[in-house]
């Protein structure tokens, strides 16, 4: 079903969208290696600037559906909120009740070719927070126990911002290549995630570098 919502709601929002996101540009860091279009199972890794994140990637990536994971909050927020985040395949993440079922939810997913969407700093940065937030390790987990790579991605897109909205897609990293045997898995956790968050800094620069030529 989730599928269908999704390809609804590109059909009924591209016009909006274009209001709203201004002219969309997307950049790549090697297009070859990977473009709009996700083949196979993936989890794409973002920065988090607003809730409207969620539809700016329904049209960067409109060949691919993307699952989100959710926190409990919207989910609670009223019954029209809680039946879209149902509808568009969202995976609702208990934060506070430290209930760990989204993540085997996640694995299940991504084992069916599923795609998801993960924004690993969990919540919006405030007006003074101009650096990305602390990544939270669970995508990490997700991401060894189910061989999916990361797609990492970095937006520009504020919610009061004037001017386009642009992106920068990066290569797939494939934490298990890259996990180091000689470290605990906590050590190899705090590594990882500090490495996908480093990099999509990076890919923020790029961006920026790109924005201004």
């Amino acid at each position: 079903m989730y599928k269908f919502v999704q390809w609804f709601l590109r059909i009924t929002g591209y016009i909006p969208s274009l209001f709203y996101f201004r002219r969309r540009k997307v950049y790549y860091e090697n297009r070859n290696s990977q473009g709009r279009r996700i083949k196979g199972k993936a989890i794409v890794v973002s920065n988090h600037f607003y809730v409207y994140d969620f539809a700016l990637y329904l049209f960067v990536f409109y060949q691919s559906n993307l699952r989100p994971l959710i926190g409990e909050a919207l989910f609670h927020y009223n019954k029209a909120f809680n039946f879209l985040a149902r509808a568009i395949g969202g995976i609702k993440v208990e934060r506070d009740a430290y209930d760990f079922t989204f993540m085997s939810k996640a694995v299940n997913a991504l084992n069916k070719k599923q795609k998801l969407l993960i924004f690993p700093e969990a919540r919006f940065p405030l007006e003074h927070e101009t650096d990305l937030l602390p990544f939270t390790p669970s995508f990490v987990y997700i991401a060894l126990e189910s061989g999916a790579p990361i797609v990492p991605v970095y937006h520009n897109k504020k919610f009061k911002k004037k001017g386009y909205t642009s992106c920068i897609i990066g290569e797939k990293i494939y934490l298990t290549e890259l996990y180091d045997h000689s470290l605990n898995e906590k050590e190899n956790v705090e590594h990882l995630t500090n490495y996908v968050r480093n990099y999509i800094i990076s890919l923020g620069k790029k961006l920026d570098e790109k924005d201004k030529r």
